[in-house]
């Protein structure tokens, strides 16, 4: 690919046509999953080539990871609309967005659990998949911490609440909603203490 043909990706007109490309892609992952996910398959969702989103994107790995990366956004824009008013604290916002988690589109959660699975399945090939799940929670979570902790205790509180509510969804998952629900509530109790 010459640099003048490739560089026109970059233009308003292209940056545009690759945010909806980006959009049909994203929008075929909610629905049907990561499971046998190829360009071949995202171009059919997006009614082109594989050589057009080749055109667009680096292949089908950073396809995939900016599809995920929004996917994970619509989670974190859901989750912030429950939130009424802003600084109430932790263990509010918590209590808070839970609904919104355990209410979201079952499409979302299947994606956003795929894509952990292949992270860890394949740290070598799909490491950025997991990592930039923290990168786009724990931005939240710390600005939903009282304002007087430090900047350490910030992010370990929201990495400790990432990972426990990261948990909480998978034993739903698997059907076990009561034991979800108590460790949920205990969860809440443990961060009201910690903020009094």
């Amino acid at each position: 690919m010459t640099a003048g043909y490739r560089r026109s990706a970059g233009s308003p007109r292209g940056a545009a046509r690759k945010q909806e490309l980006l959009e049909l892609v994203t929008e075929d992952l909610a629905v049907n999953g990561l499971v046998d996910f190829s360009l071949r398959r995202a171009a059919r969702a997006a009614g082109t080539t594989h050589k057009v989103l080749l055109y667009h994107f680096e292949g089908a790995e950073d396809l995939l990871r900016q599809a995920v990366f929004r996917l994970r956004q619509r989670r974190i824009d859901n989750a912030l609309a429950a939130v009424a008013v802003p600084g109430g604290g932790l263990a509010a916002f918590v209590r808070t967005v839970w609904p919104t988690l355990v209410a979201e589109e079952t499409g979302l959660q299947r994606v956003l659990d795929q894509a952990m699975g292949l992270a860890m399945h394949d740290p070598d090939r799909h490491r950025d998949l997991g990592r930039e799940a923290s990168g786009q929670y724990l931005p939240v979570l710390m600005a939903a911490c009282p304002a007087g902790w430090s900047e350490s205790r910030k992010r370990g509180m929201a990495a400790m609440v990432l990972a426990t509510l990261r948990g909480f969804l998978l034993e739903r998952l698997v059907g076990d909603v009561t034991s979800a629900d108590a460790g949920f509530d205990a969860l809440v109790t443990l961060l009201e203490a910690a903020e009094s």
